[in-house]
């Protein structure tokens, strides 16, 4: 994490405090800080895969709760989406069903100039749908054997692909269901799948351990990201995935406004009836 923040012009992280309440501040200060300095690298990244033609595609998957989807918020809330795209599925149509498995994630490989983020990917196959029944052992083994030269011919096409493994102790799991149990912004996050996963973590645990066995290769490596710590998991996953892709910072190029037209001496006020969303701030 330091290595990205030194040669990008950051400070590395400062050393906590003992103080417990000091410590526990500084912390949350040091990650504003941190993940902002981040979101600016991303930005210039956006711009160097704007003007280079790059095509970028990160993949994250792992333990249900372990935070994909505050990973990927932090990386896109700063961005164009139309540069960063974020790809989550749905479960596949019975025409998809019929098609080549891979079909219909080629279809959402990026064009030049485009990033490109699975939420959630092909990995499907080796995890929920092997563990929940959803597909035969038979074609999780076929694409166990398959999925990395898939990635290799996506790689060997110019292709920058980095895949995230987010893990999470069993502890810090109920206590996040829990949590999402408790709280009415949260309930929408706990799906009937969760409660499962929950159910069946070392089913998960089986799969998931062949699945990075049997795929991590040399031209795209499985990176494991503990995410028990959101923040740090963050900190360490977006520097990570700086620090993989050879960008250069690409000079903006400030505009020249020029002069706001004068308002025309026949415009005249239209006096229809507008309405006004009340302020209840009052």
């Amino acid at each position: 994490m330091d290595e990205i923040l030194e040669t990008k012009g950051h400070d590395p992280e400062p050393s906590a405090k003992s103080n417990g309440k000091d410590k526990k501040k500084k912390k949350s200060w040091d990650y504003d800080k941190q993940i902002a300095r981040l979101q600016v690298e991303l930005a210039h990244l956006q711009a160097w895969v704007k003007k280079s033609g790059a095509r970028v595609v990160i993949v994250f998957e792992g333990r249900d709760a372990a935070g994909k989807g505050g990973m990927i918020k932090r990386i896109t809330e700063k961005v164009s989406p139309r540069v960063f795209r974020v790809i989550a599925l749905p479960a596949p149509t019975e025409r998809e069903k019929s098609q080549i498995y891979m079909q219909r994630y080629i279809n959402h490989l990026p064009a030049a100039g485009e990033v490109v983020i699975f939420d959630r990917s092909w990995y499907n196959r080796a995890g929920v749908d092997r563990v929940m029944g959803f597909s035969s052992e038979k074609k999780v083994q076929r694409f166990l054997e398959l999925a990395p030269r898939f990635e290799a011919a996506i790689v060997e096409s110019g292709v920058t692909l980095l895949k995230y493994f987010l893990t999470v102790s069993e502890e810090e799991q109920e206590r996040r269901f829990r949590r999402r149990i408790d709280d009415p912004v949260r309930q929408w996050k706990l799906s009937p799948m969760d409660v499962e996963s929950y159910q069946r973590w070392w089913d998960y645990t089986r799969a998931y351990d062949e699945m990075l066995r049997m795929t991590d290769s040399n031209h795209a490596p499985w990176w494991i990201v503990p995410s028990d710590d959101k923040k740090r998991a963050r900190i360490n996953c977006i520097s990570h995935i700086l620090q993989s892709i050879p960008y250069e910072r690409i000079k903006f190029e400030e505009p020249d406004l020029g002069k706001r037209q004068k308002r025309p001496s026949d415009f005249v006020e239209d006096g229809s009836v507008r309405h006004v969303v009340p302020d209840m701030t009052q």
